[in-house]
């Protein structure tokens, strides 16, 4: 059984793993045995990530690439085809969110979430499925949302790419199945990050935000996620206990997607 959740001699690359979930993810993937790369869009994010990786205790390899640009993938994917023997897991995880009523949105904001949430990890996914198809088995995780499900205000750029990453996910499996590539994606729910922290401040009198009096209050689990509790499900979908479970998105969420929430 032990065999079955290792990644003992597995490349895999996290896009976006410089923090929060893509980190919490690498640090699972490595802990199991994998060899960690992580892409950042910056330099400066790039030396960050290997700040965090170095104060874990992992030996992760950066690449400093914009996961928009198809060229710059393929180029980081040779290199890693040629340094490290191609990817065994990618986990697309780089993903942004702009939270802006829909008729107040420009073209250009809505466009760009959509390249990054969703044109990336097909970018990405194209890259790496010919090295999968040489080696006889693969392992792509998409990092999708509960809003490759749900509409909210203010995130209809953000819910559109979600909910076509979802489909992709059940696009590459219907295409590379039969090449023993596994495609699957995570769908976070609410997850305590330092991104999310300002909607978990107490107030003055003491009461919990508002928003997060909303999160407590639809989540069956009575919680917020932390990046921690998306690391077993991580491991399962990179490993051979998940071989027969593809198109598949795993929701880590507490139980919202499947409650209508309390009587007012």
């Amino acid at each position: 059984m032990e065999n079955m959740f290792s990644l003992e001699g597995k490349v895999a690359l996290v896009t976006g793993g410089v923090y929060g979930i893509g980190f919490a993810i690498a640090k699972a993937l490595h802990d199991a045995g994998a060899k960690v790369i992580y892409n950042a869009h910056t330099e400066e994010s790039m030396n960050t990530g290997a700040e965090n990786y170095k104060a874990a205790g992992i030996d992760a390899k950066g690449y400093f690439c914009d996961v928009t640009d198809e060229k710059g993938v393929q180029e980081m994917i040779a290199d890693i085809e040629k340094n490290y023997g191609g990817v065994d897991i990618l986990v697309n995880n780089a993903g942004i969110i702009k939270r802006t009523p829909m008729t107040e949105m420009a073209v250009e904001d809505f466009r760009l979430v959509v390249d990054i949430d969703l044109i990336a990890p097909f970018i990405c996914a194209k890259a790496v499925i010919p090295g999968m198809i040489k080696k006889g088995h693969g392992k792509i995780i998409n990092i999708c949302s509960m809003m490759s499900e749900l509409g909210r205000e203010t995130v209809s750029a953000y819910a559109a790419a979600k909910g076509g990453l979802k489909m992709l996910t059940r696009n590459i499996c219907s295409e590379y199945g039969d090449a023993n590539i596994q495609c699957n994606g995570i769908g976070p729910g609410y997850i305590a990050t330092p991104q999310t922290a300002p909607l978990r401040e107490r107030q003055p009198d003491g009461s919990r935000h508002p928003f997060d009096q909303f999160i407590i209050a639809k989540t069956p689990a009575g919680r917020w996620g932390t990046p921690e509790d998306l690391m077993g499900p991580a491991v399962f979908l990179a490993s051979d206990a998940s071989n027969f479970v593809n198109g598949h998105v795993l929701y880590v969420d507490g139980g919202i997607l499947a409650y209508i929430g309390k009587q007012p």
